[in-house]
């Protein structure tokens, strides 16, 4: 059924931290979720706290070295399959891993921003994340922490003891602002252009499937509804319920790797063999 739908094509697609689970990055709520056990950071805490910041950053430097060795798994790679193969019009993720574009995909809209870059929250100067790790790594010489496991947002847990005396660097362009990862925290607004942009492609589509988010919070199940309010089917793939499944045509509750995966070889084989598809 769900490759029926998909072989349509005009899909949209919105992805969660779930189909990045499968590359070793836990999600917060499904089966490997971190939410019962790590806090993410807020922002209000992120700028009004400089220990918690130098906290964020001690773990966020450890956590940035083992996101970069994250892969991108099958799901990411089906989700660009059907994208080249013009079934999906577009991806709106939740994630920040970039894990979408190291798998093949075009057209992602990162709505939560993205760990690769570095934004100064004085001058507003964006600089990249390679940079900033080698400047915090010349300014703690002696920081040896290593990571045990990764978080959703990119950092990981350490002891106090591991993160007493770890400096922070300033902005390079104005030298004293505040930096903070180019990624929206709990408590922060995603900006109106790009959840507009995010909108527009919902609405252009002809289905949207939603892959590997529990819609728990309204920043991914806004589109959901938005769908649903204009008659556009949904599709979800996830692991567990979601609080969208009410407004789904079709919710498949499996492991998205192997789901899509085997999606995209039927349709293929459909398309060889002369099948509704739109490749």
């Amino acid at each position: 059924m769900l490759a029926e739908l998909l072989a349509a094509g005009e899909v949209a697609v919105l992805s969660g931290a779930g189909i990045s689970t499968e590359s070793g990055i836990p999600d917060y709520r499904g089966p490997s979720g971190t939410l019962n056990r790590h806090t993410p950071m807020t922002y209000q805490t992120f700028v009004g706290d400089p220990a918690a910041r130098r906290r964020y950053w001690a773990r966020s430097h450890v956590g940035w070295r083992a996101m970069t060795r994250a892969a991108p798994n099958s799901g990411h790679r089906a989700v660009a399959r059907l994208q080249q193969r013009g079934l999906v019009t577009g991806i709106v993720t939740q994630n920040v891993d970039g894990l979408h574009q190291a798998g093949g995909a075009e057209t992602v809209v990162e709505l939560h921003g993205s760990l690769r870059d570095v934004v100064c929250l004085s001058c507003g100067d964006v600089s990249s994340r390679e940079e900033l790790d080698d400047r915090l790594t010349r300014a703690n010489p002696r920081f040896g922490a290593q990571a045990t496991a990764i978080n959703p947002d990119g950092d990981v847990d350490l002891r106090d003891e591991e993160v007493d005396g770890f400096q922070v660097v300033g902005c390079r362009a104005c030298g004293t602002g505040v930096l903070k990862p180019d990624v929206v925290f709990f408590g922060e607004t995603v900006p109106a252009d790009r959840v507009r942009e995010c909108f527009t492609l919902v609405e252009r589509a002809r289905l949207l499937l939603v892959l590997g988010s529990s819609l728990t919070v309204m920043s991914g199940r806004r589109f959901v509804l938005r769908a649903a309010k204009l008659g556009i089917p949904v599709a979800i793939v996830n692991q567990g319920p979601t609080r969208g499944d009410a407004y789904a045509a079709l919710t498949v509750d499996a492991p998205l790797g192997t789901v899509l995966s085997e999606v995209v070889d039927l349709i293929e084989a459909q398309s060889v063999t002369g099948g509704p598809s739109r490749g």
